[in-house]
């Protein structure tokens, strides 16, 4: 595959990324903060954010065990408020709308609704982590491809 070619792919899919509402504008502010001196910043912030993240799922779960007689909201809250923070960090679109939702069930008192919910958020993470993946190497190939 040429250079172009390579670019262009590059560009499709990460258009695509936007079109399909998995990533926000704060996804373009950390592309903005990339530079030659940090070549790989975006995609750096990116891996931090799921290596972070599978600590915050983890308290979440914790915090949500069924066995518990009396749900801690306000924990869940917390953990979730966090979680959603982090998610925005990145531009997370999908998975932070999944958040406010869970925070809504929260407020209501709903653990049904929280773990209906928290699975659907789990989705939309995985799946933002595995599109991501691919963006990246796709940006990898473009960048092996500039420099031969």
């Amino acid at each position: 595959m040429d250079r172009k070619q390579s670019q262009l792919q590059v560009a499709c899919a990460r258009r695509s990324l936007f079109d399909q509402g998995y990533l926000d504008d704060q996804f373009i502010q950390l592309e903005h903060l990339q530079d030659e001196a940090n070549p790989n910043f975006v995609e750096e912030v990116v891996r931090l954010f799921y290596s972070d993240s599978v600590r915050m799922i983890q308290n979440i779960e914790q915090a949500m065990m069924i066995n518990k007689p009396d749900i801690d909201f306000s924990k869940l809250d917390d953990c979730m408020h966090q979680f959603k923070g982090s998610s925005s960090s990145i531009g997370a679109r999908k998975v932070i709308k999944e958040c406010s939702k869970f925070r809504e069930y929260c407020y209501a008192g709903n653990i049904e609704g929280c773990i209906k919910t928290f699975q659907l958020l789990k989705q939309e993470h995985a799946t933002l982590k595995r599109k991501l993946e691919t963006y990246f190497q796709l940006v990898k190939e473009a960048g092996l491809a500039e420099s031969t």
